[in-house]
Formats: C-alpha cells, structure tokens, sequence
C-alpha cells in the first residue's frame, strides 16, 4: 500500500446510509422516549458540579486559589462554551440517531482516524467522569455517617495524594461497582430508574435553593472575584466536566423510540433546565457560607452545617448520594455504547460488542466499571476532573467542526434540527473549548497525550486493519459473504 492509499484509508469516512440498516441489528433495545432522554441528560448534568465541584472551584485546591461567589461566572463561561457545542450535537444526533455518539460524527465528517481518537478518547473520558462522581458521592457520604455519629476510619475514605493519611477510597469503589450492576440490568431498566432518580434530584436542589435563600448573608459575595479573573477562567475549565452530560446522553440516540426527532430536543432541554439551576444553585451556596469556609467536596452539606441546620445536612447528604448515582449511570451508559460502536465497526475485537438478552453489551460494561473503580479508589477529584474535562473539550472541538464540514459536503441529508447562525455557532464553540483546554495544567496535557499515544498504537495494529471500511478486513469479509 502506497503512501496516497494509507492516507486514504486512514480518512475513509463511514457512509451514513449504512448506517440505518447496521441499527436494525445492533441488539440493542428502542425503550427510550423524550423524557427519558431528557432525564439521562440532565442527570448527566447536574450532579456532582452543584454537590461538589461548585464548592472546589469556589474554596480552591492547592496551586488553584478559591474564586469565591464568582464559581457562578465559572459555570456561565463554561454552559456559554458547552451551548455552543450542543446545537452542534443536536443537529448530529437529529441526522444520526446511533450509539458513536462524537465518535460516529467525527468518523462520517472527518474520517476514521479522526473518529478512533475521539472514540479512543471518550474511553478514558467517560471512565473517569464516573470514577470523579464516585469519589464526590464518597465525600457526602462520609458527612452523612458524621452527621449521625459514625467516623469511617481515614485509611478507607481518602487517597494517599489528599494528603489525609489515606490509603484508598473505599466507598467511592464500592458505589462504582452499584452503578455498573444497576446499568447491566438492561436500558428499559435503567431509563426508568434514571427518570424517578432524576425528578428526585430536581426536587431536592429547588429544595436547597428555596431554604437556602433564607440564609443568604450579602457580605458573603465581597469580594466577589478574589483572586482575579484568570482562576475564574482556570475554574471554568474544571466545572466544564458539570455542563456536558447530554455527549453521553447522545450515546443512547440507538435505543430511542424515535432518535431523529427526540434526540435534538433532548439536547437542548437538558442543558437548560441544568444551566437555571446552577446559577441559582451557586448563588446560594456562596451566599449562605464564606467561601473560604466550604468544604471543597461536600459544599452544601457544610453550607447547611454553617448556618446551624446539621439535620438538614444531613439529609441533603443522603439525597446527594442518590441524586449523583444518576450522573454515573449517564457516563457508564457513554463508554460502554462507544466501546460498543467502535467494536460493531471493527476497531476494536467484535467480542465487546456482544449484546445480551436484555439488549445490554454486558462485557464492556462490567469492564468499565472496574475500571472507574479502580480510579476512583486511588486517584484525588481533582486530577480525575481535569482528565476528563480535557478530552470532552477535544470531542467538542472535533463535533464543532465536524458539523461546519457536514453541512458543506452533505448538504441536502436530511436534518431534523439544523443549528442557527452556521458557521458562527460551532466556529465559537471551536475557539471557547480550545480556550479552555489551554487552561488545564500541563501535567493534564501528558496524560491526555500518552493515552492517544496508545491508542495511536493499538489503532495501528488492529483498527485499521479490522475496519468494516476496509474490503480486506477479516470482518469485512466474513459479514460480505451470502448466508446459506
């Protein structure tokens, strides 16, 4: 194979009228209906950024001074970024309601080079974002069990990086393995649980907000930015990974009733019920307690503990606990309907791609879950928010421009949502996520970079080889050939 052909081949670009029949047969289950979807986006969502990135953000981390009450301009910077990509998803997920999610868009506008990183990137991704749920589901734990007496010892509840004298966290473990259990029941199973565990969490933030505002000291918001502008925009950089749930949301397009026309409205709604809410989340947890004083990973627990509410709490910390879990089935639902999609298109083995009787890719579910797990037990939130924040901004840029790319080359596909203001939209959405990428640590940019580094390799090795797109794959072949 010359060098002309490799290139070729490495930017062959997945058709989309393939696509409809390989949906037929995938194995997975059409159950989900717009409300449904809706709920997975905004569980998603909201989530771990009101119960416990608000409040890292705000008090600040080592090597990150606290932005105080200006946390809020933090995640207006980062929705304003995230609404931009959004549309750009919308008017995808309305063309291609299937599993890929970013990496199906990026393969049919892009290429398959440019779809297995961002595939390859939304792996680790997705795995982390779960792993940073669980540990911020740890934390409110542990001020429940406080809140009634019960001390976990410190060796089971905090990493040795925190610098608590911990060894692992055992709980944020343990609620990874739950989740992954609960998702392998099936996506009938789990919509409904997501659409019951959702409307609990909405319940219980306008709760939060509605007595909270009772508590607000104005002095509370001087200074409102104390650290200047730059950590405000460092800060939107970490709470990002708050503000892009409906990326894993659109995994599930395949197992919607009707994906062309639900998915878009799905997208949409979801960014803006979780947007309201965070703004007047933020509010209220700045204003109720100094910034300085937030617990960094259980912030409105000890807002509430601040103004002498302790019962409440404590049962903010128990119903934060449930309402988190929603967030990690969402991503956990993400990575394995990637991993599912690349493998269906032989990127990787077809062995993950098996489906069971309840229409569930058991394999890279249970795989998954192990692996946030083991995340979660031994890394800090921080350097796992940063990890995943990074790589979804690299899928934002990549859909962003795919969908500038897709509306010049295929402009008369059918489009059941097409984004206002072409090519303004996406081109911002562009610019604010590489914006916000060069905002992370340089330590974030070697990790990012070593595990595209691998997938390059592996890529290399199997992927391009095994691709349906390639006549010469093994697969190929053996799928092209008449059935007795």
């Amino acid at each position: 194979m010359n060098q002309k052909t490799a290139s070729q081949s490495v930017l062959r670009r997945k058709p989309i009228d393939d696509m409809e029949e390989e949906n037929k047969h995938s194995g997975l289950f059409k159950s989900l209906g717009l409300w449904q979807l809706t709920a997975i986006g905004v569980g998603g969502i909201i989530g771990v950024g009101i119960f416990s990135l608000a409040g890292l953000v705000a008090h600040g981390s080592e090597g990150n001074p606290g932005v105080g009450p200006a946390v809020l301009v933090s995640f207006l910077i980062a929705g304003l970024a995230s609404g931009a990509a959004a549309l750009s998803y919308a008017e995808f997920a309305g063309m291609i309601p299937r599993a890929g999610s970013a990496y199906t868009y990026g393969y049919v506008a892009l290429g398959e080079i440019i779809g297995w990183f961002i595939g390859w990137d939304l792996l680790l991704e997705y795995i982390a974002i779960v792993a940073v749920v669980a540990i911020g589901i740890s934390g409110y734990f542990d001020a429940f069990l406080s809140g009634i007496g019960i001390h976990m010892p410190t060796w089971m509840t905090s990493t040795a990086d925190e610098g608590k004298g911990g060894i692992i966290n055992l709980p944020a473990i343990l609620v990874c393995l739950l989740v992954t259990w609960i998702l392998s029941r099936g996506t009938k199973a789990f919509g409904r649980f997501e659409l019951v565990a959702v409307a609990i969490k909405v319940i219980l933030i306008l709760f939060i907000i509605g007595l909270g505002i009772f508590y607000v000291d104005t002095q509370n918001y001087n200074p409102f930015m104390p650290s200047g502008f730059g950590p405000v925009v460092a800060g939107a950089a970490t709470v990002f990974f708050a503000v892009f749930g409906y990326d894993a949301m659109s995994t599930a397009a395949e197992e919607a009733k009707d994906g062309k026309k639900h998915m878009p409205k799905a997208i949409i709604l979801s960014l803006i019920i979780a947007m309201l809410l965070y703004v007047a989340a933020t509010l209220v947890l700045t204003g109720m307690q100094n910034y300085k004083d937030i617990d960094p990973t259980a912030g409105f627990a000890s807002a509430f503990n601040g103004v002498g509410l302790p019962v409440i709490a404590t049962i903010i910390s128990v119903f934060a606990v449930l309402s988190i879990l929603t967030v990690m089935l969402t991503f956990l639902l993400g990575v394995t309907r990637v991993w599912f999609s690349m493998s269906r298109d032989g990127l990787l083995p077809g062995w993950f791609a098996k489906t069971d009787r309840h229409g569930t890719p058991q394999r890279v579910t249970w795989i998954a879950g192990i692996a946030s797990a083991f995340l979660a037990g031994v890394f800090p939130i921080k350097e796992v928010a940063d990890l995943t924040n990074i790589g979804i901004l690299a899928a934002f840029v990549v859909v962003c421009v795919s969908v500038i790319v897709f509306r010049y080359t295929k402009p008369n596909a059918p489009r059941t949502f097409r984004l206002p203001l072409m090519p303004v939209v996406p081109a911002f959405g562009v610019l604010a996520s590489a914006f916000l990428m060069f905002q992370l640590h340089w330590e974030t940019w070697v990790r990012f970079g070593v595990w595209l580094v691998i997938g390059l390799v592996i890529y290399f090795s199997y992927g391009f080889k095994h691709s349906l797109m390639n006549p010469a794959s093994p697969r190929h072949l053996q799928e092209s050939k008449p059935s007795a």
